[in-house]
């Protein structure tokens, strides 16, 4: 049941906007931050390399884990107050970082800015909440797109701080950039009103993270520890059981972390399904491109690029992305968000069958990344749409965040299958064993091959309810919540509408204001 009866600071639609942007794309810079400095770990934190993939691991593990939990929170508790700590943990993590140089201490710090990915899930529902109906659509796709814009702009960001400053550099850059975050979320935000009754399902989180860390880690490793050995092996198994007997808790607790009855609904299912397949998609990018760009000339298809100029050649990705948000809105309101993803999912497959063609020159690559980065801004900025279009309004924050979920699960696994074409198709070139073009070529067909997965999940998806004027549409019957059925206030009609509707908390606020009902 939706609380709004707490005294609350005026709204400041203007600020919401940028604000909640502005975070998120500091938030996803931390997926690349470290990209430039990787073959250097070793050296740099005095361990072995296959101790410093940590480095990677730690973000991506506390990502996985934190975005449906911090979801939850946000939906219970306040989604300004869970923007504060998220915030906070990427600050406290980054100063870590930046002052040793010790492996375990950054593994930790790695893993506290991981903890801040909960930001974009959370920050996106409370654009829901706050925002005008009119103008929600629009925010909403620009905020999911920077899921993918402070990746790409990371690349060259760090690369350019490597190459003319301390490494450590990076770090007390995150922290800065991570305290003026913080200081507008705190000043300019206000909290959101809408919240879920009942208890947090701590059982219910440890055993989400818990079957995530066993189901993920191998998926990670597995190139280290080998896909066959024991401890692969059993952490899949491990993984599979625990998510069992996880699922089978949810559905028996009255106030579960994840409503499972709303997730396996068919447009939240094949909408988190469909994200799987495009983070596969866009994180192979991210990975291929820096390398081919930065093989030797020698090689007949490297071109010999350094670290900054490769980082420079994809950042046009980064601002197509954010670029194609507004346009990506436009379809959904005029055709539907299942739509909008559809022609994403259909460009990202584009743009990798035009990289198989063009990979010879510098400009080539630079218009295949920008035409994959182009739909993988209109896919991500689609799919928080579908979503909040298929669930209450207190569960929003938790249902993003599970999508959420699945693109890291789709990031994840591209990277470790990625790495594991590329070092099985190497060519020796003096003393280095290098990955062969048929290696890049085979990584393009992968990537492909996901994004026509992607494409037919997305059909899977169903079609749009009666259009309204404004692009929303009709709300359909009532969805189940998790308020307990004691609850003593009547529940309020439910805001939940098929994909592609813009129908808010707020306009239900709107609507019962004007009939003269008390919020």
């Amino acid at each position: 049941m939706p609380s709004t009866s707490a005294p609350r600071r005026t709204p400041r639609p203007g600020a919401i906007t940028p604000v909640i942007a502005l975070a998120g794309v500091v938030v996803s810079l931390m997926q690349t931050l470290v990209v430039p400095i990787i073959p250097e770990l070793p050296r740099l934190l005095h361990a072995a390399p296959s101790d410093t993939s940590w480095v990677i691991t730690a973000t991506l593990l506390a990502a996985a884990v934190v975005t449906p939990i911090a979801g939850r929170l946000g939906d219970m508790y306040g989604k300004r107050r869970i923007l504060v700590a998220s915030l906070a943990a990427l600050v406290a993590g980054s100063v870590v970082c930046a002052v040793t140089d010790s492996l375990v201490p950054v593994i930790v710090g790695r893993a506290l800015q991981g903890l801040a990915t909960g930001v974009i899930p959370v920050g996106i529902s409370m654009l829901r909440d706050e925002l005008p109906p009119a103008r929600v659509g629009g925010a909403v796709s620009l905020v999911s797109a920077t899921l993918g814009v402070g990746g790409a702009i990371g690349l060259p960001v760090a690369a350019a701080i490597v190459e003319y400053a301390d490494w450590h550099v990076l770090f007390w850059l995150a922290a800065a950039l991570g305290v003026v975050c913080l200081a507008l979320v705190v000043a300019l935000l206000p909290e959101s009103p809408v919240r879920a009754q009942g208890r947090f399902d701590v059982p219910g989180a440890l055993g989400l993270a818990a079957g995530l860390v066993c189901l993920l880690l191998p998926v990670t490793k597995g190139g280290d520890w080998g896909w066959t050995s024991a401890a692969t092996l059993w952490l899949f198994a491990a993984g599979a059981l625990v998510l069992v007997v996880w699922g089978f808790h949810e559905t028996r607790v009255a106030q579960p972390l994840v409503d499972l009855r709303i997730t396996v609904r068919r447009p939240v299912l094949f909408t988190n399904l469909a994200s799987v397949l495009v983070g596969f998609s866009m994180y192979a990018m991210s990975l291929t491109l820096p390398q081919l760009l930065q093989s030797p000339a020698a090689t007949g298809y490297g071109l010999g690029q350094s670290t900054l100029a490769a980082g420079l050649a994809l950042a046009p990705g980064g601002l197509v992305m954010m670029a194609l948000s507004p346009v990506s809105a436009r379809i959904t309101a005029r055709s539907g968000a299942r739509t909008a993803l559809l022609v994403g999912v259909a460009v990202l497959g584009v743009g990798y069958g035009i990289g198989l063609l063009l990979m010879s020159e510098m400009w080539q690559i630079v218009l295949a990344s920008m035409i994959i980065s182009a739909g993988v801004g209109i896919a991500y900025a689609a799919m928080p749409a579908l979503i909040m279009g298929a669930v209450p309004v207190t569960e929003t924050a938790s249902a993003n965040g599970v999508n959420a979920l699945m693109r890291s699960i789709g990031t994840s696994t591209s990277s470790a299958v990625t790495a594991a074409i590329l070092a099985n198709m190497t060519t020796r070139l003096g003393p280095a064993e290098i990955p062969t073009e048929h290696g890049f070529r085979m990584t393009y067909v992968v990537a492909m091959a996901a994004a026509g997965v992607g494409l037919l999940l997305t059909l899977a998806i169903p079609g749009g309810g009666v259009r309204r004027p404004g692009g929303g549409a009709e709300a359909p019957a009532p969805a189940p919540t998790s308020v307990p059925a004691s609850a003593s206030a009547p529940a309020p009609a439910s805001t939940s509408a098929p994909e592609g509707t813009s129908v808010t908390a707020t306009e239900d606020r709107h609507t019962r204001t004007k009939k003269g009902n008390a919020p």
